[in-house]
């Protein structure tokens, strides 16, 4: 049986940890990549060998790839995780991991190509026969041809990005006469986050729902669906709280829909190893693919916890070439899962706050999960994303889950630095959250019914 013999994490924060112990599981020994800036940080204390690899600036550490891939060879690692984030999505990067005799644990570099190319992939699954919404047939060049593509589908209609995602790039666009301002802001807005500006347009489904399905993919043509997860609670499109299963999936008439939905979007790509296929629900309960996700996402514990699978350990096992030791129909999920992202910021504003971590007790207790690096004494540097820990719960159903997130989120204490505790405390005892009514206008109207009080 192949196996790695030591694994270089190309990350930081709490998914290097997340890494680093799933190989120690297996018996892998592990390498931790860090900037100057994180010199003390966790991942680089747990794991076996660690490198500098740069100062603090990303384009200098964690984007740079001739200075990851030499610390991969003088360290003797044979494999490369790249976590989520920085270049776990670049496909020039799994090429040079591959081309350098060096495994890249994810998919194939021409999956991460047209799974980062929005536009190109919703053309390809509109060949394939899987439901996108209506909109341009590729990227869209100039305004002039934008304005005659928004008239044929009608106002609204949204911007994005073809190079991107996270809400980059993405404009709403409700009039005529606001279209040729937006569309140039979001041509450069997709320039600067992605290095390229071209945007595709799509039809404005507002009242919607975000629902996204893990897929698991071996070499040998195996493709299942661990069910689906529910990220419908965002801001400015930054997932905030995620759930599995979806509280809109309440029969397996549903689960079963959008689950072979997403097999369907990767095998058109022909998908190999983890990834999340990402769908919009409309309110008559339509399903729309939007993007393909190549890589682990931030909320993949919620799947973990509800169907037993460590998707680390599987994602190391598919890159070693080993194949799927289970079947669709062995795969039978229970119970119920949330997430709550934990962030260093302001939870009024949602200001990222760095600082010194003075204080920190971490709640635990059956079913309570931690995913973090962080430690008392530890100082939160101001050069990267706010996520400073993941706070997972397990219940025997969405009522049990949401009534053990409250529990632990009071025992969760974290002083020096603001964090976004008190905000998921009040989503936790929001009446629409709990009867599972809410859309991902949910924050914006959480929010206006607090001025009004």
């Amino acid at each position: 049986m192949k196996t790695f013999k030591k694994i270089l994490i190309a990350n930081r924060g709490e998914i290097a940890v997340r890494v680093i112990r799933a190989c120690r599981e297996n018996g892998i020994k592990t390498v931790a990549v860090y900037s100057e800036a994180d010199r003390e940080s966790l991942h680089v204390r747990l794991a076996d060998e660690s490198v500098c690899i740069g100062p603090a600036n990303v384009a200098q550490s964690y984007l740079n790839i001739p200075a990851i891939l030499s610390a991969a060879e003088i360290t003797d690692a044979d494999a490369i995780h790249p976590g989520y984030g920085f270049l776990s999505e670049n496909y020039h990067f799994a090429e040079a991991c591959t081309t350098s005799g060096i495994t890249f644990i994810g998919p194939t570099s021409e999956n991460i190509r047209l799974g980062g190319d929005k536009a190109k992939a919703r053309q390809i699954m509109k060949r394939k026969g899987v439901p996108v919404v209506s909109g341009s047939d590729g990227p869209v060049p100039n305004e002039e041809i934008a304005i005659k593509v928004a008239k044929k589908i009608g106002f609204p209609i949204v911007l994005k990005a073809s190079a991107g995602g996270g809400g980059h790039g993405m404009k709403i666009v409700k009039e005529e006469k606001d279209l040729e301002q937006s569309f140039y802001m979001a041509q450069r807005e997709a320039l600067t986050a992605f290095g390229n500006s071209e945007i595709y347009i799509e039809e404005y489904i507002p009242e919607l729902r975000h629902v996204e399905v893990q897929i698991v993919a071996d070499s040998k043509g195996n493709t299942l669906y661990l069910g689906e997860r529910d990220c419908t609670i965002q801001r400015r499109h930054q997932k905030l709280i995620e759930e599995s299963p979806s509280p809109i999936s309440t029969t397996e008439k549903f689960k079963k829909r959008i689950g072979e939905l997403g097999v369907k979007a990767a095998r058109a790509i022909k998908y190999r190893n983890a990834g999340t296929v990402e769908f919009i629900v409309d309110p008559k309960g339509d399903m729309y693919f939007i993007e393909m996700n190549t890589r682990i996402q931030v909320e993949h514990p919620v799947t973990e916890a509800v169907t037993g699978i460590d998707i680390i350990k599987e994602q190391i096992k598919l890159a070693a070439g080993l194949p799927l030791e289970y079947r669709q129909n062995q795969i039978k999920p229970s119970g119920h899962s949330i997430e709550c992202r934990i962030n260093a910021e302001d939870p009024e504003r949602f200001i990222p706050s760095p600082g010194t971590i003075t204080f920190l007790s971490l709640p635990g207790g059956p079913g309570v999960r931690v995913d973090t690096a962080i430690y008392s004494g530890y100082v939160i540097p101001s050069h990267y994303d706010s996520l400073i820990a993941k706070l997972i719960v397990y219940g025997k159903d969405r009522s049990e889950a949401i009534m053990k997130m409250r529990s632990a989120l009071e025992e969760f204490i974290i002083e020096g630095v603001n964090t976004t505790i008190p905000f998921h405390k009040r989503v936790m005892n929001n009446p629409d959250f709990i009867s599972g009514n809410f859309h991902t206008n949910f924050i914006e109207k959480l929010n206006s019914t607090r001025e009004n009080v």
